[in-house]
């Protein structure tokens, strides 16, 4: 068993930790952390759940569960604060987990990556495929808030439905974006699927895995999912009071490290391997599921909630997403990579941290 399985499996202790927590009232801080360390693991599990079912049901159902459940977690945390009427965390949460993945993740991949390769190579075709979906990503994040911003005033409702039928756009693309990778232009992705058959080959015959198990783990891991988001989003305002922390910086850092950890560490685990055309894969395909899949979803949430969820952004936080899109392109459009590049993707990450740290125009949540 491997040092990552091994921590995940020792962090599951922390789910019923803050469900005790809960009920015996420990304080919303406790609470908080317990709820955040338990949703670690569990994401963990669901997304290995999902490659297990996806070995059986084959590469288009198991690419439609990965593309489903890819950020799942997220998905899930975003709706209990969607409906608990936090949506300045919620958006926050959405550009966040695009600039972790862009910078963070890649960064750590490249970087750990480089230090043991000299240089790692990837498919460059894939990464300005994906550079240029999350161009058109930024530009539809990016509308409604130039709308806002050169009107004289314009109506919630308006806008509402505004972003909402750029949300119907999205999700369309994202559903193109998955017929061009597994079926018309499938040969792209390839060598990411060769690399994970891999992984099994070097000793015994592998057993097929139990579909029955797995799908009861990925039910069991989204029901506690959502049990923990619901501790993690009820705590969340006294307890990030209590730290000094504001709704931008919760939501743009805190929550999507959370939600990604588990991505976090298989993308880098890989790219220590030098398989960085898979670990390019998860950070890229990651952003673009936020992007494309679960901001959309949100925005229609929030219509048939009834919750004022639009893609009006904080300008900064669309500064800090096309700054993060730009680099990005900009290190993986060689098809190449190294410890240095990691680093510059690495401090493009902190400086912005710094910059949500310290921006004082949300004080409070919701």
């Amino acid at each position: 068993m491997s040092l990552k399985n091994i921590i995940f499996i020792g962090l599951l202790v922390f789910v019923p930790i803050s469900i005790a927590g809960h009920f015996l009232e420990w304080g919303p801080l406790t609470i908080f952390l317990t709820a955040c360390l338990g949703i670690i693991p569990l994401a963990a599990w669901m997304g290995t759940a999902t490659e297990e079912i996806a070995v059986v049901v084959g590469p288009n159902i198991g690419g439609l569960l990965n593309a489903t459940f890819g950020n799942a977690t997220e998905l899930i945390i975003a709706l209990v604060a969607l409906n608990a009427g936090l949506i300045n965390v919620v958006k926050a949460s959405i550009t966040g987990s695009i600039i972790s993945n862009l910078l963070l993740v890649m960064g750590f991949s490249m970087l750990l990556g480089g230090l043991r390769y000299k240089e790692q190579v990837f498919q460059p075709i894939v990464a300005r495929l994906n550079a240029s979906v999350m161009t058109l990503a930024v530009i539809a994040m990016l509308l409604p808030t130039a709308v806002e911003f050169t009107s004289t005033g314009i109506a919630e409702k308006t806008m509402q439905q505004l972003s909402t039928c750029v949300a119907i756009v999205l999700i369309l693309v994202y559903v193109l974006t998955l017929v061009f990778s597994m079926k018309t232009h499938a040969y792209l992705c390839d060598v990411g699927e060769a690399e994970l058959e891999g992984e099994g080959e070097e000793g015994e015959a592998v057993k097929p895995p139990n579909v029955l198990l797995w799908t009861g783990v990925l039910l069991a891991c989204t029901l506690m999912v959502a049990v923990e988001s619901e501790l993690l989003v009820a705590s969340l305002e006294e307890a990030t009071s209590l730290l000094g922390l504001t709704a931008l910086f919760t939501g743009v850092i805190v929550v999507p490290i959370i939600g990604n950890a588990a991505e976090h560490a298989t993308a880098v685990t890989v790219a220590m391997k030098n398989k960085m055309d898979l670990s390019v894969s998860v950070a890229l395909g990651s952003s673009l599921q936020i992007a494309l899949f679960v901001a959309p979803v949100l925005v229609i949430a929030g219509y048939i909630l009834d919750k004022p969820m639009d893609l009006n952004f904080n300008p900064f936080e669309l500064v800090a997403v096309a700054v993060s899109v730009v680099i990005a392109n900009s290190v993986s459009s060689d098809g190449r990579s190294d410890w240095l590049e990691g680093t510059l993707l690495l401090a493009t990450y902190v400086v912005l941290g710094l910059a949500f740290y310290f921006h004082p125009e949300i004080a409070g949540i919701g």
